[in-house]
């Protein structure tokens, strides 16, 4: 029993893992913390607008890493 409890709780866990959404949150978080420096001051941005793009880019990357809540549609047994 409790060996199936502790199988149910990582099929549960791989399936709110979404791999592809971490790939892309971390793409995001790292251009901007990186990338968009070095390219601003290559091309003479000035710092709010660095910094404006810095956040824009963290906020994308945190609403795309963000949990969304799995939605069963599937009927469930009762024991």
């Amino acid at each position: 029993m409790a060996q199936e409890l502790i199988a149910s709780n990582y099929a549960a866990t791989a399936e709110q893992i979404n791999t592809g959404a971490l790939m892309l949150g971390a793409g995001l978080a790292l251009t901007s913390m990186i990338l968009v420096p070095a390219l601003a001051m290559r091309l003479g941005l000035s710092a709010s607008l660095t910094g404006a793009l810095r956040i824009a880019l963290m906020k994308a990357s945190n609403r795309a890493t963000a949990i969304k809540p799995v939605v069963d549609t599937g009927q469930r047994l009762l024991r």
